[in-house]
C-alpha cells in the first residue's frame, strides 16, 4: 500500500486535532479538582470559571458548524439551513446556563450532550471521519462527568 502525503498530512492533522481537545480538557479538570481541594471561601470563584469555560467550549461547538458549513461544497439547502441555525443554539444554552449554578450545570450537562448528539447526526451528513466523531464523544464524556464533579462538590462543600 503507498502512503501519500495526504495521507500523511490526514494522520498528523488527526494527532493534532486529538492533542488540542484533550489541552482542551485541562480547564475542566483544574476546576473540579479546585472545588475539590480549595478552602471553601474561594469554591464560587472555581465555581463560576467552570461555568465560563463551559459557555465558552459550548460557544466553540456551535461555531464549528459555520466553518464545516461554510467550508462544505454540498448544495444542499436543507442541511446547511440547519446547520447554520444548530451553529447558534449551544451559545444561546451557554448563556442560558448564567445565573443560578444548579440552573446553569443542568443546562450545561444537558447542552454539551445534546450538542455531541446532533452534531453526530450532522457531522455523519458532513462526511466527516469516524475518529472525528469518537472523538467528540470521549471529550464529552468528560466534560460531562467533571461537570457534574464540580456541581457535587459546589454543594457537598458549600
Amino acid at each position: 500500500m503507498k502512503v501519500t502525503c495526504a495521507d500523511m498530512m490526514h494522520v498528523q492533522n488527526q494527532k493534532l486535532l486529538t492533542r488540542l481537545g484533550l489541552v482542551g480538557l485541562i480547564p475542566f479538570f483544574l476546576m473540579t479538582l479546585g472545588c475539590w481541594v480549595v478552602h471553601p471561601d474561594w469554591l464560587g470563584y472555581f465555581i463560576k470559571a467552570q461555568l465560563v469555560y463551559g459557555i465558552v467550549i459550548l460557544s466553540f461547538l456551535g461555531g464549528l458548524h459555520w466553518g464545516v458549513t461554510i467550508m462544505a461544497r454540498d448544495d444542499n439547502d436543507e442541511q446547511t439551513r440547519k446547520a447554520l441555525i444548530w451553529g447558534v443554539i449551544p451559545i444561546l444554552i451557554g448563556w442560558f446556563s448564567i445565573g443560578n449554578m444548579l440552573v446553569g450545570f443542568i443546562v450545561q450537562v444537558a447542552g454539551f450532550i445534546a450538542s455531541y448528539k446532533i452534531d453526530k447526526k450532522l457531522y455523519e451528513a458532513y462526511h466527516m471521519p469516524d475518529w472525528f466523531i469518537r472523538l467528540r464523544l470521549q471529550l464529552t464524556r468528560v466534560v460531562v462527568t467533571t461537570q457534574i464533579l464540580t456541581f457535587i462538590a459546589a454543594n457537598v462543600r458549600n
